[in-house]
């Protein structure tokens, strides 16, 4: 078998009104959501977990508009990846875009994913980089690209799992249910193999090879101990004195489960507000938070640091006027985080899933 080598610094990556109880046990957590100023800076944070923010960091040329702004990635370079929804009616406008580590645009492709961009994540196989990209709403796919743009493969729903409507796969449409194809987010196996998660639509965990051969399925719909509802984010938790688990963004129920590697249960962290994904570096995991913050895990699955933090003020936005109005948006304070990732450095990356796009960069202050 070819080799597979991940590095855990090569890593990437809707909002619906949540329930008062959940945001209420959001706020009572323990958390360290300081901001100040300093120097015309920006800095959230507290002791090691100090970080410099810089809201829309990345610069688009004025030839590409922002657009909802979903997951992103790093590749070893240091180079950024920005998923975007997109515009079903924008059908030539790429749907992702590639700056380099001081936010410059690179390059930009992806004009099939465009209306339903959602996850994506960078794993090296035998010396190469790849990027592996899904889509929902109308997309309904999963697909691999070299880091130029060049598509590998492109797959639609594995009928073959038995679990998906007639014409899922042969023809695609705006249609949700749990019998329908609505990929959310990807975890890398060490065997060259890879995760699926089926987090809008069947609640399914998908296996596949790298060829995009599909293998086997375990999770689906349920309440919790291994079953999910909206299985939003999944990753490969390989941090030092760690069992390698999977670890599951249970959106809807506000937690993280873990499972073994073979897909059983173990264990449940509560006290989140709509987590959307996770990313590893050291021994530190990032949870983004659609309700409004960002979380920081050490080893121990402790909570470390709690920032951006404005629940309170989103959760009161009934309307979701916030989210469409730059205007309103609070330096140092996030709307609706959707996913996050470190780099090489722990600088981590954050996208939001708002309407004009607003990727931020918080420069760890203790590198």
């Amino acid at each position: 078998m070819s080799q597979t080598i991940q590095s855990p610094t090569v890593s990437r990556r809707r909002f619906l009104a949540g329930s008062s109880a959940a945001v209420a046990a959001c706020v009572a957590a323990p958390a360290v959501i300081t901001a100040n100023k300093s120097d015309s800076r920006t800095i959230i944070g507290e002791g090691d977990y100090r970080y410099e923010v810089m809201h829309e960091w990345p610069q688009l040329p004025k030839k590409f508009q922002w657009q909802t702004t979903h997951n992103v990635a790093v590749d070893k370079a240091g180079n950024l990846y920005v998923i975007h929804e997109g515009r079903n009616h924008f059908k030539d406008h790429p749907s992702i875009f590639v700056f380099d580590e001081q936010g410059k645009y690179v390059l930009s492709f992806g004009t099939e994913l465009q209306g339903g961009g959602h996850g994506i994540e960078i794993r090296e196989e035998d010396g190469q980089e790849f990027v592996y990209v899904c889509g929902y709403q109308m997309i309904k796919a999963l697909g691999k690209y070299d880091l130029k743009g060049e598509r590998v493969w492109w797959k639609h729903a594995p009928m073959e799992s038995g679990v998906y409507a007639d014409g899922e796969a042969s023809n695609p449409q705006k249609v949700w249910g749990r019998n329908r194809f609505l990929p959310t987010n990807f975890a890398f196996l060490d065997d060259g193999d890879f995760l699926l998660v089926d987090g809008y639509g069947s609640f399914y965990v998908h296996q596949y090879n790298r060829d995009g051969k599909w293998k086997r399925h375990f999770g689906g719909p349920g309440h919790g101990q291994g079953k999910f509802k909206t299985p939003h984010g999944i990753w490969i938790d390989r941090r030092e004195g760690r069992e390698p688990s999977i670890v599951i963004a249970d959106r809807a129920h506000h937690t993280l489960q873990y499972l073994t590697m073979d897909g059983k249960y173990m264990e449940t962290l509560e006290g989140y507000g709509w987590p959307a994904n996770m990313d590893t570096w050291k021994n530190l995991m990032v949870v983004p938070e659609l309700f409004a913050r960002v979380t920081l895990l050490n080893e121990k699955n402790e909570v470390v640091a709690r920032l951006g933090s404005d629940i309170e003020r989103i959760k009161g936005d009934a309307k979701r006027t916030i989210r469409r109005t730059a205007s309103k948006w609070i330096d140092g304070r996030f709307i609706h985080p959707h996913d996050a990732c470190f780099d090489g450095q722990g600088n981590i990356y954050v996208a939001e899933w708002v309407g004009t796009g607003r990727v931020s960069k918080l420069k760890w202050l203790n590198a």
